[in-house]
Order: C-alpha cells, then structure tokens, then sequence
C-alpha cells in the first residue's frame, strides 16, 4: 500500500482558538480527533509572521534569510529546492488544493529558458505543487491568481457577477444593500453564499477529488484553507454560533504603551491595530473568526471520515498546521508581523499512521519545533535519505517514534520579519537594508534583535503573556549576550551549499592523487 502525505495548513490561525489548544468554548472535537491519534506539538513556530515569507519556508525547509522571499510577493528564486522537487523523484506526486501566495520569478525563469507554459515552467511557478486547485483567495482580481477556479464554480451553482468571491463568498446583504467583507463591520451577518458552496467546504471537496483520481500513487497533498484569514465574515449558521462572551480575554496592558519599543509603536499606530483596539470591533469581529475555525473543524471531521471509510488512515501522514496567528488586538495590536506568541506560534499536529508512532498517540511534545522541520518529516516518511545541506529542518518522524534523545535537540527556535514594505520604514526614517528583525527563542528568553534600534526581550517564564518589554533594561546583558550569540551561530551555518551533499563530500575529498592530480608532489625516484 503507498504511503502518502496531507499537508493541511490553515490561514492565519492562532494556536490558542482550539481546543486541544485550550479555548474553553471553540469546541473543536475533529481536530482534537487527529491530535489524540497522533502527536500535538506546543512550542511550534513560524519562520517569519507574515504568509508568504512563512509558507516559503514550509515549502523549502529553509530560513526565510535562505530562500530569499522575505515579502508577500516576492518571488522565490527560480532553482530554489521545493517540496515537489524533492518527493518527484520519489515517485509521490505533490499537487495543491487552495492557497500558496506563491509570486513566480519569471525574470529568473526567462533567463533560464523556462517557458511558464510548460510541464516544467508551471512546477517552478507554482513553488513545486502541480496545482490541483490554486486559489488564494486574497485579491482574485489581483498579483497571485492569474484565473479563479473557485469563482468559475460559483457561477457554475448560480452566483452571478464579474467577480462572485468578492459579491458573494466574502460580502453581506442587509436590507437589499450589499456590503463588502472586507469592512469589519460586515463581520456580524452572514455571507451571502450557502454554506455548501463556501470556501472550506469547496476545497475540503476539492481535496477528495485529488485523492480519488491519484488512485494507487504515493501523494503528498498541501490543503491549505484560506479561512479564517480576512475578510472576517462566515456563512451561516456559523457567523452566528459565537458571542462576545466566547472571547478570549484581551492580552493587553497599558505598560505597553507608556514607552513603547519604536517599531512596536508604529504598528499599534497601523489601522487594522486601531481598529482592534476597539472593544466593539474585536466583539463584531473575533466571533466570526470563531465561526469560520469552527467551519473549518467540522470539514475535517468529514474528511477524516472519509479517508478513514476509504482505508487511507492505514497509510497517510497528517499534518494540521497555520502559517501564522492573528493578533486580533491582543497587545494593541491587529494582523500579525511582530513577535508575541499570538502571531509567531502556530498549532501543530502530526498523525503517523505506522506502528512504530503507537506509542505516542494522544502525546504532547514540548520540544521546540520549526515550521522547516516539516519537510525532512515528510522526505524521511517516504524512505528518501537525508538532505541536510539542503533541508534545514529537523525531522519529527524520531520525536513521533520515541526515539528523540532530548539532549540532540535544538535549543533555539528562529523567526525572521523584514518590514521594507511597511510605514513603519519611512516613518523611522530606517534604511531597507536595515529594515529586518531576527526572533530568537529559547523556551524561556524570546529575543528580538533589531536593526538601527535596541533589542526587545521577554521573560516568559515570569511573563508569560509577553506584556513587559525587558529590552532596555540593563539588568539583563548577560541575557542579552546568550541571545546574541545564538542568533550570531545561527547565521554562520550553511545555508547556501545546495547542490553537494555531505556525503558527497565525504565520498570524494581525498580523491585527487588517485585521479592523478598531484598539486604540490616532488618526484622522487627522480631526484
């Protein structure tokens, strides 16, 4: 029977609103499902807190400073290794069901002469996947999606319009007016779409039919949900299943906005965290966010059920997983992009169908984990040697087996942010060289090292909700030195040797005398 990989990635999710996470009245028992079959992780982390930079590094193995997108539509270079590129060979066959925020690097595929038309071309374009059914659900009429699969279907089943996503999976219609999804006032009604022909649901479906055409082949499916990212607004019943009093209470305090690290400044000044620093918006709010993770759970359940009636638990990983959270105005602050462990801390689930995971089924891990460690996961999974001069990840398969020793573990996890693109860079007059934060963690000190400006600190061990910024406060430089040094180690590995292994190196770095090269030799039998 082969084996085979589902990769499921939500968008934007935070780590805390399940409840196998904790959230008292999320009740997500589907999900919850998958982690009493496998292993939940605790202390996983993104690569960088915003989707693109993030999922490049899912799709890599790599650090964001290594595949070189560090923005939402950056492209990743034409010849960076992939998922695809390294499964094909394999023979398991690596397609996408939904969202990437994949930007292809046509210069550098035009200067390699490879044509976007090709079987080749559409591979490097679209990060590695054969795109079953790309759709990133952000701006349909913008940069990501040259067509709409999802739209096409929407106006197959009798919804109307230019740009049906838009009109009627992401707006309201109240007293014959209709308001778009992207006000967050909207956030309270339903969205004009019948449930069955939202999102989720559409791509939960998607995803099966994948499955059922691959038919005897190994596979490795990425189904990556666009929900509960923006546009906040679900279709009913479940943008109406959640109140005020569902919400988790607010992370905040006003010792953060007395003096305030100036970058963290500018983004609480940012719109999205005004607007979420409005108890009255987060209420409209967060309750359809709620909503559309709830949505989410119950599509899981169905598709659970249904790779379980169709014996594909036996032989399939499963992986349940976010890019990034959602600030949701814990801090003073919406969106994502800084540090604190609502935005840079993502769930992770890992089911291994193999006897030798029995042992920790229902277990929890809290081992610091990478969202690159995914990738030697999967390549391990499929039987593939080792490519750690590639791959920078660690794989979870011995975690997963009970066959970790704790002490070989990584002692720090790493997080990058480049913020080039944001206000914040003109406002601080910040050169865009300069315009970058490295996160180190270390399960109890999270480190922000900042260009041109101090560093943040947090104790989270005595502070775990992250509200008082040590950073400027002398007391603790030895802290900071330990950090520093973790970050400075961190950069100084390899990163950039991709197309010799070790192993080769081990192979041939004695070999030249035996192939008759003899730099440096006397001869001697002629002196």
């Amino acid at each position: 029977m082969p084996k085979n990989v589902l990769f499921i990635m939500c968008d934007q999710l935070r780590w805390d609103y399940l409840s196998c996470y904790g959230h008292p009245s999320l009740h997500t028992p589907n999900i919850d499902r998958l982690a009493s079959m496998g292993v939940r992780f605790t202390q996983a982390y993104a690569q960088s807190t915003i989707c693109g930079p993030s999922r490049m590094s899912f799709y890599t193995g790599r650090y964001v400073r290594s595949h070189g997108s560090t923005w939402n539509g950056f492209p990743l270079k034409a010849g960076e290794p992939t998922l695809g590129d390294h499964l094909r060979p394999l023979g398991v066959r690596t397609a996408l069901v939904g969202k990437t925020h994949m930007k292809a690097d046509y210069a550098g595929m035009e200067r390699l002469g490879i044509s976007p038309d090709t079987d080749l071309g559409v591979l490097v374009s679209e990060c590695g996947f054969e795109p079953y059914e790309r759709d990133d659900g952000l701006h349909p009429d913008g940069p990501y999606d040259q067509s709409s699969p999802y739209n096409d279907y929407l106006t197959s089943v009798g919804y109307p319009g230019k740009n049906p996503w838009n009109e009627w999976a992401n707006a309201a219609e109240v007293d014959g007016e209709l308001i778009s999804g992207w006000y967050l006032r909207s956030a309270k009604y339903p969205a004009r779409v019948e449930e069955i022909h939202s999102e989720t649901p559409y791509m939960t479906r998607r995803a099966i039919d994948f499955i059922k055409e691959t038919g005897d082949q190994s596979w490795c499916l990425h189904l990556s949900f666009i929900k509960p990212h923006w546009p906040y607004i679900a279709p009913a019943p479940y943008h109406a299943l959640y109140r005020k009093e569902d919400i988790l209470p607010i992370v905040r305090s006003e010792v953060e906005r007395r003096n305030p690290h100036p970058i963290l400044e500018q983004f609480m000044k940012s719109e999205v965290s005004q607007s979420f620093s409005d108890e009255h918006i987060r209420e409209t709010v967060i309750p359809a966010y709620m909503g559309l993770v709830k949505q989410i759970d119950d599509q899981i359940g169905l598709l659970l059920d249904w790779l379980e009636t169709n014996s594909y638990l036996e032989n399939t990983l499963i992986v349940f997983t976010s890019d990034h959270g959602d600030y949701l105005g814990d801090h003073w602050l919406g969106e994502k992009e800084m540090f604190h462990d609502a935005s840079v801390r993502i769930p992770l689930i890992v089911y291994d169908p193999s006897e030798a995971a029995d042992s920790t089924r229902g277990g929890v891990s809290d081992l610091l984990v990478e969202a690159i460690d995914l990738a030697p996961t999967f390549l391990e999974f499929f039987g593939s040697e080792p490519r750690q001069h590639i791959l920078e990840g660690r794989s979870l398969l011995p975690v997963l087996h009970d066959r970790m020793p704790l002490e070989s573990w990584r002692d720090v996890v790493i997080s990058e942010y480049d913020y080039s693109m944001r206000p914040a860079r003109i406002n601080l007059n910040v050169p865009i060289e300069d315009a970058r934060m490295i996160m180190a963690y270390d399960g109890r000190w999270k480190y922000i090292m900042v260009e041109s400006f101090r560093s943040m600190l947090f104790d989270l061990k005595n502070d775990p909700e992250e509200l008082h910024d040590l950073g400027a406060d002398d007391d603790y430089k030895s802290v900071f030195l330990k950090m520093e040094r973790s970050i400075f180690e961190w950069s100084r590995r390899h990163h950039s040797r991709v197309t010799v292994s070790d192993s080769r190196i081990e192979e041939t770095w004695d070999k030249e005398k035996s192939l008759g090269i003899l730099i440096g030799c006397w001869d001697k039998e002629h002196n």
